[in-house]
């Protein structure tokens, strides 16, 4: 599989966090990775995550579950006046 890039989002305001798919050693892989803007264009850092596209779909649980996890914030109520 050739690299192709799926998504690209802002993270902050320095990173952008990338998601690709790329080959290792024959080996098809999903990389997640936090990037920065170069003069060259957008350069990978060393954080991220690389796992063999297999997982994908153990991913997309995990990442389900997380959101469903995330606590409902309650709306501040108006100030009197």
């Amino acid at each position: 599989m050739a690299d192709k890039v799926i998504s690209t989002f802002n993270k902050n305001s320095r990173e952008k966090v990338r998601v690709m798919f790329t080959n290792y050693q024959n080996r098809d892989l999903l990389d997640i990775r936090a990037c920065v803007e170069t003069d060259e264009g957008l350069a990978p850092t060393k954080k991220g995550l690389t796992i063999s596209i297999e997982l994908i779909p153990k991913l997309r649980e995990a990442l389900e579950k997380a959101e469903k996890e995330i606590p409902v914030k309650k709306e501040e109520p108006a100030p009197k006046e």
